[in-house]
């Protein structure tokens, strides 16, 4: 039987697969077709060759979810409230980021204010119902909603965190007027917030709940068709989507809660550095996933993946994004990748994305159209991509369509083609190392203290001058293909379901432990039914975690719960340990009390994974197959202008054989730049290993 994984990107799709019973790999790749996401996935699979009535899992990632947030294509969406609150999108938060940000700008909301309608109800924040719906202006509400073109409705209620009972009555009574022939929608596409998030903050959970109205139908009719597809092709087994939590989740479950996807991508990408890291010995990573439209990057410590309290959609140093109150985690990217646009600003820089010349068209290089130079254009004019060997000799690419498509760059400053490739690649590795410095320096961690991991397609091209840069001291290219890591990442995922319940308690009180064990009993049951709804009776594991402050503090740290029954001994725990993080994290303590604002269960149901093979016995054995090992060739190298530098194929490396930089190492999916900085080895997994040498 085989498990099988696909994964959109921005430029390709990705597909691995692995056979459960002989630990046999497979590896397909194609382009992404952005006006139609099934038509790459049926393709990547096709190309494949593997046999549909095999497959037993099947895992997809995709962008859909976070390209109709950032492209705007979601349906028309309307929004009912409490009595009000109509205006809590507008209003925001009254606090900024950055207080001293002159170019700050409010984001302009998804739903326009004559599509936000307000019914009678509340809920205390007790979770007391102080006043039920009222069926006749909820009727009315969502009646001109529909009369006014909404194609999909979210439903969020103050307090409903506490108490999602009016929330839940209101979906009842409006599937209850559809039945009866009141709605003319084919189908309802109706969220309630309290089935997201189960966390104070009004206007985040409301924008939650927003967002996930907002994608459900272009999502929903995505993954039912997709389903519909894989089943006609023979595929019986079942199907799982990629969670922004690093789990994976049935299409159902997706298709209800899709917002819960919307890093569906990336995370699959960490979830494989932390296999990988785990079977190497490296514990504190540094993932970095250079793609065609962006590059992510994430900080692992000690092979623990950390999750984001505060994620927001389009956030950067000019906006505080939309904020989505579901589990994510910790990734930063910067809009830079292979397909990223070189460009002349309105004062003469020069600069590289955020605009990209998009899966369709490509690079100028791909011979399709396109005249604007990319970053890939850029490479590939500095003689440091190869054209005759992209995707192993299968995409056909012209250097001099690069080169020409940098002409204009080159008029402008009055350099040649080949400085404004060079400055190019310096601009994109200035970018990407200060995106590696936010997500290390600027949170208290030293980058020499990490290994990067650098994948995707783009990442390993990049990743030598940005470890140069920082003083990185490792930096390891995956075995597995780079261009195929994060599909291979999401074969290492399991099925996993996280509950947020915001839980306001002091620590220490009488009676505190009883409360809150029987609270983190309830918010287990509730994962186990999860579990239940997509077949899965038995075999969960739940770890319990806590949001604690010090009382009076606004904001949290996250620390894990002890197992077992909640007892004295835990609650003494869960305080010494919220202080030793608290003196890590700011270099101090407070003689105050503690107390618990959020309560979490992360509950994971272990799927078979395919091992990490060893493709030689030790570090030294190596055969030779007596194909030459390196030639040469004259190229543009950052920093040191026209040289001849050493080129290897990857396929031939061997264990013990060092590379000393500068060096181009060349394999089907990606490119590997080595700096005269750096000397690289292949290890017994095949992966190479590229050590500071100075």
């Amino acid at each position: 039987m085989l498990r099988i994984a696909i994964d959109i990107g921005g430029g390709f799709a990705d597909l691995a697969a692995i056979d459960l019973e002989t630990g046999e790999m497979m590896w397909a790749k194609t382009y992404t077709t952005p006006s139609d996401l099934q038509q790459c996935v049926k393709e990547v699979f096709k190309q494949s060759d593997v046999e549909p009535t095999q497959v037993s899992q099947l895992m997809h990632g995709q962008t859909l979810v976070i390209n109709a947030i950032l492209q705007r294509s979601g349906a028309k969406t309307g929004l009912i409230t409490t009595k009000g609150f109509r205006d809590i999108l507008g209003l925001q938060r009254a606090n900024r980021r950055d207080i001293f940000n002159l170019r700050y700008k409010k984001p302009i909301p998804f739903v326009s204010r004559e599509l936000r309608a307000e019914v009678g109800e509340r809920v205390s924040a007790k979770g007391e119902i102080l006043a039920g719906v009222s069926p006749n202006e909820l009727r009315a509400a969502y009646r001109r909603l529909r009369e006014l073109g909404a194609e999909t409705v979210a439903i969020s209620y103050i307090n409903s965190y506490a108490n999602p009972a009016n929330e839940l009555e209101s979906r009842k009574l409006i599937q209850q007027w559809r039945e009866e022939g009141a709605g003319n929608e084919e189908k309802l596409h109706l969220t309630i917030s309290s089935d997201l998030c189960r966390e104070w903050r009004e206007y985040e959970r409301t924008s939650t709940a927003v967002l996930n109205a907002y994608v459900m139908p272009a999502f929903d009719k995505y993954i039912t068709e997709l389903g519909g597809e894989f089943r006609k092709m023979g595929i019986a087994g079942a199907l799982f989507m990629m969670l922004s939590n690093g789990g994976v989740a049935s299409f159902g479950y997706a298709a209800k809660k899709p917002i819960h996807t919307v890093e569906s991508g990336p995370v699959a990408g960490i979830v494989g550095a932390v296999r990988l890291g785990e079977a190497i010995g490296e514990r504190n990573i540094i993932a970095m996933d250079g793609g065609s439209t962006t590059t992510k990057a994430s900080l692992v410590r000690d092979l623990k993946i950390n999750y984001m309290g505060d994620y927001a959609v389009e956030r950067d140093e000019q906006r505080p994004g939309y904020p989505i109150k579901v589990p994510v985690a910790d990734i930063v990217e910067i809009p830079i990748g292979g397909g990223s646009l070189v460009w002349v600003n309105e004062v003469e820089e020069l600069r590289v994305g955020p605009g990209n010349v998009g899966a369709t068209i490509g690079p100028a290089a791909y011979g399709r159209g396109g005249t604007n130079p990319s970053l890939t254009d850029a490479y590939i004019a500095l003689g440091l991509l190869n054209p005759t060997s992209f995707l192993g000799g299968s995409l056909h690419v012209s250097r001099d369509l690069a080169e020409r498509s940098l002409e204009q760059v080159a008029a402008h400053f009055k350099i040649t083609v080949q400085e404004s490739a060079n400055a190019a690649l310096r601009i994109a590795a200035d970018g990407a190392a200060s995106l590696l410095r936010l997500i290390s320096v600027q949170r208290g961690h030293d980058p020499r203290d990490f290994s990067l991991f650098a994948y995707g397609g783009s990442g390993p091209m990049i990743a030598g001058f940005i470890a140069d840069e920082l003083e990185i001291p490792r930096v390891v290219v995956p075995g597995i293909p780079p261009g195929n890591f994060s599909s291979w990442g999401l074969l290492m995922s399991d099925l996993k379901h996280t509950a947020v319940l915001t839980h306001i308690q002091k620590l220490g009180e009488e009676h505190s432990a009883e409360v809150l064990d029987d609270a983190y009993q309830k918010l287990e049951e509730e994962i186990l039914g999860s579990f239940r709804e997509e077949g899965v009776a038995e075999g969960v594991e739940c770890v319990r975690f806590a949001n604690l402050r010090y009382y009076g503090q606004e904001h949290t740290l996250n620390i894990e719960v002890a197992s077992g029954p909640i007892q004295e001994s835990i609650i003494q725990e869960m305080m010494r340990s919220f202080r030793q993080l608290h003196r890590q994290q700011y270099g101090f303590e407070l003689n105050s009390n503690l107390e618990i604002v959020d309560l979490i269960i992360t509950g994971t149901y272990k799927v078979q994974k395919p091992s990490l093979e060893r493709k030689y016995a030790s570090s030294t054995e190596h055969t030779s197959s007596g194909t030459p090992i390196a030639s040469s060739r004259v190229v543009y190298w950052p920093g040191r202008g026209v040289s001849e530098v050493a080129i290897y194929q990857r396929a031939h490396l061997f264990p013990g054989m060092q590379i000393e930089g500068p060096a181009i190492v060349e394999e089907s999916t990606t490119t590997i730049l080595i700096p005269e900085t750096y000397a690289a080895t292949t290890d017994e997994y095949g992966n190479l290993v590229l050590k500071r040498r100075v």
